[in-house]
Parts: structure tokens; sequence; C-alpha cells
């Protein structure tokens, strides 16, 4: 589909030669002869370029700008004048134009500065929908009131420049609420790098943190900017950061202190401005007493402290997440989007969950590429389920979830042992009663007799 474009100006002639122009380019084209009419189209159909005369009657060009920005800030906007002048110019750019040309108007000219705006305001659509989808893939989910707690402290945090130390264990989402307080924070227009430090050798994390000279060590054929310099303007985040042995610890704690630092084999000092979040899943202030972590390193990280809860504690919020990472299995690969029962439902709500937010993810999208319906059923997501520790929701509740930790040689065995014992506490649910059972099964009667026949389950006279 060709671009749009709205031609404002009270002159006529420019009017109509701009949009025969324009239209022999290929653009849709629409005009205006005052700033009035130009809002009103923008109120039902704003298109994707105004060029906007500056000198206007009533309502100029300057003053309509302003309107549309306010009305639509990701307008894309040029500003033309017979009598222009720097200042004029300078203003408008201030508002919000992204170009300014001068009367009379040049066909190359016009239509070379048309193209360049066009194509600007594809790419600034472009990253606004990549930055939108990375948000969404980032978003943290939920409203128990755990999360809710949570918001408030990352608010609270984003705009100001201290370091926070985030703890929580694994799995949970420690980087998405670093990510979080860098969309906070003044810096979320800056880069945000995210360091494992628990995945980067020993022998080779200083390089990646500082960067390294040419020639410092065998394999650096070329100079690197580390993850420091990478980061300049932003936020590095630093996670398992327990896992940095003390005498890297040492050279991260004198790059806090002092925002500046060398590379490997160099001797220039790099000068920078980098926000650090840092998060780890050991306890480290037992990790200090046991003489694995520096005590100093702990208080410039720990200014504001996060734990991010487990899932365990916030089980109300799981409805909500598996909602929001089906969305996200669908996006990323195609798969087709599925319903939870609400048995299913229930029993991943009763599930404890020792891997958090990053397991139940992963069960999500086993479950959307294994099962065959659009429905997931209780005994589906049971059996997706099988062979992990389950326990109680609450204290004293028991779990719902059939533990089947047996190793067996076929999916068959595996599924006629599920089918066995799940009709077996279906039949119990009900007394033994055959009609019930079935009923709530969803089978037919004679199609649970051949079940429970076939299975061998075991069974007690009715009444």
């Amino acid at each position: 589909m060709s671009a749009s474009i709205l031609i404002v100006d009270d002159e006529e002639a420019i009017r109509t030669s701009l949009r025969s122009i324009l239209e022999d380019e290929g653009y849709q084209v629409a005009v205006a002869s005052s700033g009035q009419d130009a809002l009103k189209i923008y109120g039902t159909d704003p298109p994707d370029l105004m060029i906007l005369d500056i000198w206007m009657p009533e309502m100029d060009g300057l003053e309509t700008l302003r309107r549309v920005k306010e009305f639509v800030p990701t307008t894309q906007v040029m500003m033309m004048s017979g009598h222009g002048s720097i200042e004029t110019a300078v203003k408008a750019i201030k508002l919000g134009a992204y170009d300014y040309i001068e009367k009379p108007l040049s066909l190359e000219n016009v239509t070379l500065r048309v193209k360049h705006a066009l194509t600007q305001y594809r790419l600034e659509q472009e990253n606004r929908a990549l930055r939108t989808k990375v948000q969404q893939k980032f978003e943290l989910v939920g409203q128990s009131p755990a999360m809710q707690r949570m918001r408030q402290l990352i608010e609270t945090a984003g705009p100001t420049n201290s370091r926070v130390l985030i703890g929580g264990e694994n799995g949970t989402g420690k980087e998405l609420v670093a990510r979080a307080i860098h969309l906070h924070s003044p810096r979320a227009e800056h880069p945000f790098v995210a360091v494992n430090c628990a995945a980067i050798p020993e022998t080779l994390i200083e390089s990646e943190l500082f960067g390294h000279e040419k020639g410092s060590f065998t394999g650096a054929t070329a100079m690197k900017r580390g993850q420091f310099e990478q980061a300049d303007g932003g936020t590095l985040f630093l996670d398992e950061i327990g896992d940095m042995s003390l005498n890297t610890q040492a050279k991260v704690l004198r790059a806090l202190q002092e925002q500046q630092f060398t590379r490997v084999g160099g001797t220039k000092l790099m000068k920078v401005d980098v926000r650090v979040l840092a998060a780890s899943n050991k306890d480290l202030e037992k990790e200090i007493g046991r003489g694995h972590f520096r005590e100093d390193l702990f208080y410039r990280l720990n200014v504001v402290p996060i734990v991010v809860p487990p899932l365990r504690e916030r089980r109300e919020d799981i409805p909500a997440l598996v909602q929001h990472f089906m969305k996200l299995h669908v996006q990323e690969q195609g798969l087709r989007m599925k319903e939870v029962s609400p048995e299913a439902m229930g029993v991943l709500q009763h599930y404890e969950w020792p891997g958090n937010i990053r397991e139940l993810r992963n069960l999500i999208e086993r479950l959307m590429i294994m099962v065959p319906g659009p429905v997931i059923d209780e005994a589906q997501a049971a059996m997706a389920l099988q062979g992990r520790t389950a326990g109680p929701a609450n204290a004293g509740t028991p779990s719902t979830i059939p533990l089947l930790a047996k190793s067996y040689d076929s999916l068959r065995d595996a599924r006629n042992a599920f089918e066995k014992e799940y009709i077996g506490r279906k039949l119990r649910d009900h007394h033994w009663n055959i009609s019930r059972t079935a009923e709530d099964l969803k089978i037919e009667r004679s199609h649970l007799h051949r079940k429970i026949k076939l299975l061998d389950v075991e069974m007690r006279p009715e009444g």
C-alpha cells in the first residue's frame, strides 16, 4: 500500500501542483487549505506525512504543527515557507518537524525530501513496533499482592540512579525486573546490557566486562570493547554476580567507585556513565561469611534490595502467566492458541514449580506442541507434569497431581498408567458410581467399563 500524504497550504496553486507531482510518484495525496481542516483530517485518518505551509491566516503552520503533535506525537511533518528564516526553521524543528523546505519548490528536491521523510517515518514505526514487541516479551505479568509490592519498588527505584540488588530463586524472572527498572529510568533510550557471570569462564570474564587490546593475550586478534563500554549511558545488568571470583569482584568494585577502568592489556583509562544492576540466587550475606563474596562490593550493590517472589507464592498469577506465554509462543513460533480447562488450570496452580516462571513457560510450550486438540484438559496438564515433585497449595490440602515418577518403556505404557490412576481417583471421588464418573470424564458409560477392564482398574461394589 502506498504512503499517504497531506498537503496543507492556503494557496490553491501550491496544493494543486504538489498534489500532481506526488500522485505521479505513486503516493495517496489529500489536501487542506487551513490548519483547522488539517486537524479535522488528523482526527479521522492521520496521514503518513504532512507537508505544511508556515504562513497561513487564522492558524499558522507552527501552531498547526504544535496541535497536531499534541494529538499524534509520532506524526511526520515537513514545513515549507516562501519567506522563511533560520529562526523560524529552528523553531519548527524544536516543535517536532522532521524537515524544512523553502519556496519556490523544486520538483526534484520535493520528491527526494519526501522520500527521505517517509523512509525515516517507516524506520521509526518499525522501531516502535520492535520496542513494543520486546517490552511484551519481557513484561512483568500478574496482579498478586507480591507482584504489586514489587512493581511499587521498581517504580520507586527506576527513576533514580541508585544501584539495585535483585534476589530470588532460579527462574523467577530477575532479568525481567532489571529490564523493568531500566525502562522506568531516564536511561531507557540507551543500551541495556545483560551479562551472565556464571556462564563466562573465569579466564574470560575480565575481558568480557572491560574489553581487551589487540595482542593482550593468546587469541586476542583484535581490540574488543567490553560490556561496561557497550552499556555507556545505559544500564549494565550483572546476573548471578555471586558466581564471580574475588579477583574479578575487586575490579568491578573499583570500576563502580571510579566509573573508569582499563581494558585488559591496555593503559588508557576508559570513562563511562553506567548504572549497574546486579542479581543473584545465592544469599550473598552468607557468601560473605564464607569468604566467597566481598562485603564492600555487597554494600555498593545493595543500595535498593528487591527480592523476586517464587511462583508458588503468587499462584493467583498463574492463569495470566499461562495466557501470556501462550500468546508469546503463538507470535514467536506460529503455534495455535489453545484453551486451558478450569480443571487443568487447577492442576497448574497446585503444582510447586521448583523451576518457577522458566519452568512454566517451557511447560506451556510443550503442551501447545503436544496437545492435538484446541483444549488442554486436566489429564494432559497432569501428564505433562509427570515425574515432578508436586506439593500442596496450602498446608493440609492434598495435591491433585498424580505422581508417576516411574520410568516407562513407551508413551503408551505411561499413558495407560496415568489413565488407570486418573480413572481410579475419579471413581473414588464419585464413590464408585459408574454413571457419574462417566459423566464427569465426558465419555460413554460403556466406554468407561471397557477402560476399567482393559486397564485393570481396582473396583469396589457400588453403594
